[in-house]
């Protein structure tokens, strides 16, 4: 694995209009949802790839008028990193828009690693991840005192292995806030697995699309999750919660309990 502890000088802060690569966040698909300084870029940027079956053209209306659009659904990895290391060597800024946050199951790391090798400066700009659009349109806080306190992301093995230590029945066992992405097509299995240790009865919250026109959320228990996802011929671009936290509950916070005293604040005990 490279150490790029050599090549501080091309992870650093940008200039907005310094030529280089802006990996930026788009978040799951609701434009309002972007963080100031991904909109600040995508109006001034050179260049924008975009995976088109992931972004929204709602987001990519924010960028430049004469902006350069790139639309890479259809390519790879060796046909991108060209494009980009070509236009920030024609000194032009790049934006490599992804869809969540680019820090989860984006492909971001071979990419930073490309761009370092070739001497290409730049900078990562965090997004709003599909779990954390989920809780907020659910209205839901998924640590909960006393009922879980874990939030587990991740994924079922599929044509993308998980490492044996991460398989779902693993992680399940913890009856954490499981967050799962990528999983749609091998639900019934996700299923099965999950249900060797949470309740049948555990809610499930199926999230289609988040922040998109067509965005589908149904909650339902556990053993219903297959056929629910079936039912709503969900194929991909879905997350799954499975929480305790989705059910009602009374547990408190001691954060603001009158018993409790911290730095700013005295007990009322």
């Amino acid at each position: 694995m490279r150490d790029y502890t050599d090549d501080l000088c091309y992870v650093k802060s940008l200039h907005p209009v310094d030529p280089g690569v802006y990996i930026v966040g788009a978040g799951p698909g609701d434009p309002d949802l972007l963080t100031i300084k991904a909109q600040k870029l995508l109006a001034v940027a050179d260049v924008i790839l975009f995976a088109d079956s992931l972004v929204p053209e709602q987001i990519i209306a924010l960028c430049r008028k004469d902006a350069e659009l790139i639309r890479t659904a259809n390519q790879t990895l060796e046909e991108i990193m060209p494009l980009m290391i070509e236009r920030v060597r024609s000194h032009k800024s790049v934006i490599r828009l992804h869809s969540g946050d680019p820090s989860l199951y984006s492909a971001v790391h071979e990419q930073m690693h490309l761009l370092a090798e070739a001497k290409i400066p730049f900078e990562v700009i965090p997004g709003i991840s599909a779990f954390q659009a989920a809780a907020a349109k659910l209205k839901v806080e998924l640590t909960v005192p006393g009922l879980v306190q874990t939030i587990i992301l991740t994924r079922i093995s599929g044509r993308t292995e998980v490492p044996v230590t991460e398989e779902l029945a693993t992680l399940a066992a913890h009856q954490a806030s499981l967050c799962l992405y990528l999983s749609a097509r091998h639900v019934e299995d996700a299923e099965a697995k999950l249900r060797e240790h949470y309740p049948d009865d555990t809610p499930v919250a199926i999230c289609f699309r988040l922040g998109w026109p067509d965005e589908k959320i149904r909650v339902v228990p556990l053993k219903q999750m297959a056929d629910c996802t079936h039912q709503e011929q969900l194929v991909r671009t879905t997350l799954y919660i499975i929480s305790p936290a989705l059910s009602p509950t009374t547990g408190r916070s001691r954060l603001y309990h009158p018993e409790h005293s911290h730095l700013f604040r005295s007990s009322h005990s």
